[in-house]
């Protein structure tokens, strides 16, 4: 339900191929069952608490109103548990808080851009820079994009986070240090140097 913090929440979509996007991902996404984790078939399950439901129905009506298009979702399921609709925002401006928060639940936000400098440019906009997920068809894309997306930890064409051989973390306001790997070593060790004279 998107409550992971490496969970994507902003595509940046190039233009030309956002469509195509918008209308696979949509109808995935209308047909995904949401409901008690213990039942046949649940894809999706609650929300942690009451907040956050709170927090959702506020960043999607904040969105909507600062002129994104609400292509799927949005709502509150039921009113018993901490269920909400699995959430599809499209062309929502940088003003909207959820281009500038955290939802950490069910929202999708989909922005098309003309050209790699502008998704770039918005990829490294905000101070927070835990993951990122690129999908290319072009190595040389892909090269870049690796290296340019400022994001503690990039994977290209798949999701590939949190093996245990891997560093976890990220870069700016984003958390200090790393889960995993020898990295993950670091904060528990006092590196030390000692230097000794030898009279000859």
């Amino acid at each position: 339900a998107g409550q992971v913090c490496n969970a994507p929440t902003q595509f940046i979509m190039q233009e030309k191929v956002k469509q195509a996007f918008v209308d696979g991902f949509v109808e995935a996404t209308k047909v995904l069952k949401v409901g008690d984790g213990f039942e046949q078939g649940v894809q999706m399950g609650p929300l942690a608490h009451a907040r956050r439901l709170d927090a959702m129905e506020a960043l999607v009506a904040d969105a909507v109103q600062s002129g994104a298009e609400l292509a799927t979702g949005g709502n509150r399921i039921g009113n018993r548990g901490y269920f909400f609709e699995p959430t599809v925002l499209l062309d929502a401006p940088l003003s909207a808080r959820a281009m500038n928060e955290e939802p950490f639940g069910p929202v999708a936000l989909i922005n098309g851009y003309d050209d790699e400098e502008a998704m770039v440019a918005e990829a490294n906009r905000l101070r927070y820079g835990l993951s990122a997920y690129v999908y290319t068809g072009s190595d040389n894309r892909a090269v870049r994009l690796g290296t340019s997306v400022n994001a503690g930890m990039v994977t290209i064409n798949h999701h590939g986070f949190g093996t245990p051989e891997a560093p976890f973390g990220g870069v700016g306001d984003s958390g200090y240090g790393n889960e995993g790997g020898p990295e993950a070593l670091d904060g528990y060790l006092v590196s030390k140097f000692v230097t000794r004279y030898i009279a000859a």
